[in-house]
């Protein structure tokens, strides 16, 4: 029987093949390789296809579980977990020395919780923190740009026991004090007779100041450089050189309370800004304000003291001004300054709340005075004036005197809770 395996031997061998053997052998070679080929096709169309459903499961897998895949890949050769060295305090410290000569304080200083930040494990979902560095022109040295975190100093109300006077409707305020306007009753009282930094509250002697002079109001004030804030260092919207009249001066320094355009009023009175200090110490001493002093027209000062009893006597008198209960309670002025249009608006939350009937209104702040307000308004067709001193938070002022409200409204007896009732001023 002719079978592949004699074909091979007979043509290996050389053995003589017969014509019909070698047709034989011809077709049954290229049966072999006709074969081979389509092996080949077939293992080919194989791996093609294997290799697109990979790619395409790739592609539609989640981030998430590639990383997974990957960090369990690489956690199976590891012995042991690998963890983030620990930062050294030391280290960063002689970062911070090495910074270049002129460099600031605060950018070159290293703040070890950052530190302690970049060693420690970033948790799932938690947010990264960026860290950024300043070479040097050689790009030798390096120092870390970040702020050191400064807690706020305490006011002078926290520094003399006052947020520790407790009362009923538990005021973030250490001073508040409610009097009804008509009948000068007392209708809330907490350290109401404590001298305390008053801040921008001090604008409404101010404008008060301004219209006694009788100065034109549509004269133009120039901003200048003995504007700037030197004790405070604050901003302004102002830029030097800005021109308004003096009635746009007073709105803005009354409804946002710009600080330039207080400091610019005082400037141009009559004699002079030393002339207008007097002016404001002369016109609190004849309201009756013992405990109040001025040093500046802006508040931007711990050296601007008053009482509430007489901020409520302040707040008495500005109310007969009728351009300062209109500017006070406005909720936004456009001016132009010569060169551009600025837009105010009112610090004063509740003036765009319609809830509150708000006939005149005042905000203060500095570090030393905390968050203040001044407020005279109606509740339950009783006129009354709201004074709030030292509030620890942007708006617990707000806050209390929403709770102050809710007190008058529900009828609420007297309350007095002052820790110096009866005595003197501290």
């Amino acid at each position: 029987m002719l079978n592949i395996a004699n074909f091979s031997k007979l043509y290996y061998t050389g053995d003589t093949l017969s014509p019909v053997q070698k047709r034989t052998l011809m077709k049954t070679e290229m049966f072999s390789s006709l074969r081979v080929i389509h092996g080949v096709a077939v293992r080919t169309a194989l791996s093609v296809a294997v290799s697109v459903a990979l790619a395409t499961s790739f592609a539609a897998a989640p981030v998430d579980a590639l990383a997974k895949t990957s960090t369990s890949k690489s956690s199976k050769k590891a012995a042991k977990p690998v963890t983030a060295p620990q930062a050294k305090p030391a280290k960063p410290l002689k970062v911070a020395a090495r910074a270049p000569k002129g460099a600031k304080a605060a950018k070159a200083a290293v703040v070890a919780a950052a530190a302690d930040d970049e060693a420690a494990p970033v948790a799932r979902g938690a947010r990264r923190h960026r860290v950024s560095y300043r070479m040097d022109a050689h790009g030798r040295r390096a120092a870390v740009r970040s702020v050191a975190y400064q807690p706020r100093p305490p006011t002078v109300g926290q520094a003399f026991g006052l947020h520790e006077t407790p009362d009923s409707l538990a005021l973030r305020s250490s001073v508040a004090y409610v009097v009804d306007q008509n009948t000068s009753e007392t209708l809330f009282d907490k350290n109401s007779r404590a001298v305390v930094p008053i801040a921008s509250i001090t604008k409404l002697m101010t404008a008060m100041v301004v219209l006694d002079s009788k100065a034109p109001l549509t004269e133009e004030i120039s901003v200048t450089d003995e504007d700037r804030d030197y004790e405070k260092y604050t901003g302004s919207r102002l830029a030097v050189g800005s021109e308004l009249s003096r009635e746009d001066m007073l709105h803005i320094a009354l409804m946002a309370s710009e600080n330039r355009a207080a400091a610019a009023l005082s400037r141009y009175y009559p004699n002079g800004r030393p002339g207008f200090i007097a002016a404001m110490n002369a016109k609190a001493k004849m309201l009756g304000m013992t405990d109040t002093h001025f040093e500046n027209s802006t508040g931007l000062t711990s050296l601007n003291v008053s009482s509430a009893r007489d901020l409520v006597k302040m707040v008495n008198a500005a109310y007969q001004y009728p351009l300062i209960r209109k500017f006070s309670t406005d909720r936004s002025y456009d001016v132009f300054t010569g060169k551009r249009n600025l837009a105010y608006n009112s610090t004063n939350a509740l003036i765009r709340n319609p809830n509150w009937d708000i006939g005149l209104q005042k905000t203060g702040f500095i570090n030393e005075a905390g968050e203040c307000l001044v407020m005279q308004t109606t509740i339950h067709g009783r006129p009354v004036v709201i004074i709030l001193l030292d509030s620890s938070g942007k708006y617990s002022r707000f806050a209390d005197a929403g709770r102050l409200r809710g007190f008058l409204e529900t009828a609420g007896e007297p309350h007095i809770t002052s820790a110096d009732v009866g005595g003197g001023g501290t």
